[in-house]
């Protein structure tokens, strides 16, 4: 892993916050399971769904309308998605998850649709079937169990970070981007290589928590010890990462 890693793990854990770990768990999650209510009945109805996040730590999803799941929405917006973070212990009940209220509607958002695709690369197959959008859910709270009994509800103003650094690193991530993986292409491989040995790694999003990381269909998480605000931050918490 990143050289800057236990540097890292040991800032996180002194400046522990419910919040700070539930988006820890949100931002590298490809998959989620999708709670909604089916479509005129009273049951719950869970589903399987990808899942990117935008800088805002809102949920995205690229969902057919012909879906049960999507018709569900479309007659009640309210929602739940279960984030997982257990799938490598041999006691998923130890293991962080947490499962995030919120309503979903469709969007009409060119960057974060850019952004979901950057990160569900996969999903590029199903970008121009007529019958797919993008969705977004808006947290309105989250129950994060972060191991057997500790188990804390987070309102959503605590979850979101600083609103005015998420929406300025949501402008700025395209020319960010362009300009890392430019000019710091060494910086990048040499991250993406302590993560594991594939090589012509790319930078492919940025957020106030961290960045994200795709060699062919491999992708990696990196989480900043600080937060980062605009390119120079992003560059120094990257380097602070390589231990450069």
């Amino acid at each position: 892993r990143p050289a800057g890693a236990e540097e890292a793990e040991r800032r996180s854990m002194s400046e522990y916050t419910p919040a700070r770990a539930a988006r820890r768990l949100m931002r590298p999650a490809g998959r989620v399971s999708l709670g909604t209510r089916l479509e005129g009945e009273a049951s719950p109805y869970v589903s399987l769904a990808l899942v990117a996040c935008d800088q805002a730590i809102s949920p995205l999803l690229f969902l057919s309308d012909l879906a049960q799941h999507t018709r569900n929405l479309m007659a009640d917006a309210h929602a739940c998605l279960l984030f997982d973070g257990t799938g490598h212990l041999p006691d998923p009940l130890t293991g962080a998850r947490l499962s995030l209220l919120g309503q979903a509607e469709p969007v009409d958002d060119a960057r974060a649709r850019d952004r979901f695709f950057r990160r569900q690369s996969s999903a590029d197959f199903y970008r121009t079937f007529g019958d797919f959008r993008l969705w977004r859910l808006t947290p309105a709270r989250g129950q994060l169990v972060a191991g057997f009994g500790r188990i804390q509800w987070i309102e959503a103003a605590d979850l979101r970070p600083d609103p005015a650094v998420s929406a300025a690193l949501a402008e700025a991530e395209p020319d960010i981007l362009r300009q890392i993986n430019a000019e710091q292409a060494t910086l990048i491989e040499t991250l993406g290589a302590q993560v594991s040995g594939l090589a012509d790694w790319r930078l492919t999003g940025v957020d106030p928590d961290g960045a994200d990381l795709r060699a062919d269909q491999q992708v990696a998480r990196l989480d900043f010890p600080q937060p980062a605000g605009d390119a120079a931050g992003v560059l120094a918490q990257l380097r602070r990462l390589a231990d450069i």
